[in-house]
This record gives C-alpha cells, structure tokens and sequence, in this order.
C-alpha cells in the first residue's frame, strides 16, 4: 500500500485570471488516508506537477506518481498545479466558449448532437441527465422531472475516419475551431504525462498506457450554466448537473471562480466542495481507470449545485451563470479493458470481465441523452 507523505513542497503557480500567486501547499500532520476519513479533515490533494516533468531520475518521478496514486486511491481527485497549460491558453477557451454560448438559439441548434458513437456536437438546456444508472428507462424518467440546467457543446478529435466536428461558420465564431483544436491537443499532452505518472505509481513501466491512449479519442465538452432562478432548483433531485461518474480514464476540468462543484467523500457518502483554486486543474479518475485498476482507483461520484444566489426579491434569488471547461480523456476507441497486472492477485482475483473503450463509453452515452 502506498502511503502519502505529508503535502509540504512550495508550490507556485500563476492564476488562471488574471495575475500571478505564490502559495504555500498546507502542512499536514497526517496522512491523506487519514485525513479523508472524517469530513471535517477531508482534503483534495493539491500536487506540483512540475516535479514530474523535471525529474531527472526515476526515483525523483516515481515520488510525484506515489502522490498522484494515493490522490485517486483515497479521494478520486486531485487538483494539478505546474503542468503545461499557460493561463491565457486557458483564458482564450473560456472566451472563445463564452462566444459560442451567446449565438442565437436557431445558430446552435443547427450543430446539435445527434449520435453517441459520434458524441459531437450542441446539447441544449435540458436534454441532458447525468445519473450514476444504467436503465434507459429510469435515466429518462429523471430526466423528464429533473434535467440538468446546463447546456454544453461536444468536441472530438479532428481526424476520425467517420465521425465529423460540427464546428459554426467562422463567421459567427471566429477563431473557435482554432482554439478549440490547439486545446484539445494540449489538454492530450497533460494527460499522456499523467497516465505515465499513474503507470509508474502502478508499478509498470512507465510508457505501459501510451499506445492505449495515443488515438485521441477524447471529448473536449464546453459547458454554461445558465443564470436560473433558485426557484427551479429547489425540487426533488433537481442540480445544475446531478450526481454521476465520468466514464473515460482521467477527466481534466477547468473551473471559473464561481464555483458549485462538489466531491463525494468516498468514506462518510457526504458532498464536499471542491472550490476552484485560481491555476489549478480538477483531475479526477473515472470509470475505466477504476476497472483497469480493479477498483484500486476511485471513480468518485461529483456533482453541480448552485453557488449562492443573488436576492432579487423577498422571495426569490438568481443564481449567477457558471463556466466549465472539461477535457475527458479516453483510452483508444478499440483498447481492451482488463484488470492490470499489478492490481490483481489470488487473493483479489478481476472484479470486471474485459470490454472495450467503445462499448463502455458508447453505452452510457445512449442512455444519458434524449
């Protein structure tokens, strides 16, 4: 078993907006086995990935990749300063994506999403419900009493033989397509390096999961929460995006200073916030991480509520818009799943029979849209 040492490096990093800062990871007394335990100690890791990249021996990686690990061992998430996306890079996306929100309704309805092999496009407001069930049938009925309050557009890669973008004309979006693509290639980069931390953390050589994930097929997902009076999200199950798991292996989010995400704590089964920290990503490991790691990782259950409102009478508050960028990362399309070598033994035999990439996550696609 891997045990976390005490976060006490410096970390430093520059603000996603719009200035720099210099923080100082907490000092911890104890472990993060520990501290997740109890909800009053509860804690998302906050890892300096630059000591990753910089190492200059196996060792020196092998002790950023054991905090990485125990990260997804215990919480399911981390938040991953020192990596490679510049603030502006990110700045452009929320922009560009900002942008594309405000086209006219008829606009993006044209580039709506219309297949779950090919999981591209528009999704309006209210056609999506994120849910941790499998039956089409109670998916649905959640759906018609309690649809997430968000709208999204779905990004693949550029070069897939069948499948097709649908990007809006430059005309009405300009310079989106482009900024969209040179993300979606960064956002590759970041996690090809944090699956190689993760295959060391494993026990396996480093480049173990680099021809799995190599085919991009990722979903870059723009979402905007719109403003909604807190009215409607008083009902039964109601969320700005209900409780789930992400399907793929790694999800990489990019949160404004809104806020309203919260994390499961794995132990007690309470929500925790996961506030946005200002140059930071939200990692979290998802479905097929889990079954690849035979459960050793978490694919921990997270969802959107409304942050505080703004009182616009004696009765009645609006909650303010909210952007998020995610990035889910997904092994190849054709990848077999199966329980890793080194995440299994007599004693704990596979939980999972083998499958691939593309009837899990093609699968639960089906079932979550309209």
């Amino acid at each position: 078993m891997l045990v976390l040492r005490p976060f006490i490096r410096q970390v430093v990093f520059r603000a996603a907006r719009p200035h720099f800062r210099v923080i100082a990871a907490p000092r911890y007394s104890s472990t993060l086995a520990e501290d997740v335990r109890s909800d009053s100690t509860f804690r998302i890791p906050l890892i300096d990935f630059a000591a990753y990249k910089q190492a200059t021996s196996l060792a020196e990686k092998r002790c950023i990749a054991d905090d990485i690990v125990n990260g997804f061992k215990e919480v399911g998430f981390v938040y991953l300063t020192g990596h490679v996306i510049e603030p502006e890079t990110v700045d452009r996306v929320f922009q560009k994506s900002a942008e594309f929100f405000r086209l006219p309704e008829d606009t993006k309805a044209r580039l709506a999403w219309d297949d779950p092999k090919a999981n591209r496009g528009y999704v309006q407001v209210g056609r999506e419900r994120v849910t941790t069930s499998l039956d089409a049938a109670e998916i649905a009925a959640l759906r018609a009493k309690a649809p997430d309050t968000k709208e999204s557009m779905e990004i693949g890669r550029e070069n897939h033989p069948k499948f097709r973008n649908k990007w809006p004309q430059e005309t009405e979006a300009p310079e989106f397509k482009q900024t969209m693509l040179h993300f979606f290639q960064t956002c590759h980069e970041v996690h090809t390096m944090v699956m190689k931390s993760i295959a060391l953390g494993l026990d396996l050589p480093e480049d173990f999961f680099d021809n799995k994930i190599d085919r991009q097929d990722h979903n870059l997902r723009l979402l905007s929460y719109p403003a909604i009076r807190t009215s409607l999200l008083l009902g039964d199950g109601q969320a700005r995006a209900g409780s789930h798991t992400d399907y793929g292996t790694l999800t990489l989010l990019f949160q404004d200073s809104i806020g309203g995400l919260e994390v499961q704590n794995p132990h007690t089964k309470h929500y925790q916030p996961a506030s946005p920290i200002p140059g930071t990503i939200v990692v979290n490991a998802g479905d097929l991480l889990a079954r690849w790691s035979n459960d050793v990782f978490r694919s921990t259950l997270h969802r959107v509520v409304a942050p505080p409102a703004i009182k616009i009478n004696a009765t009645e508050g609006m909650t303010p818009t909210r952007q998020s960028i995610a990035f889910f990362c997904n092994p190849n399309f054709d990848a077999i799943i199966e329980s890793l070598p080194s995440c299994t033994s007599t004693s704990n035999p596979s939980k999972y029979p083998p499958l691939t990439t593309e009837q899990y996550i093609v699968g639960r696609l089906a079932a979550t849209y309209s």
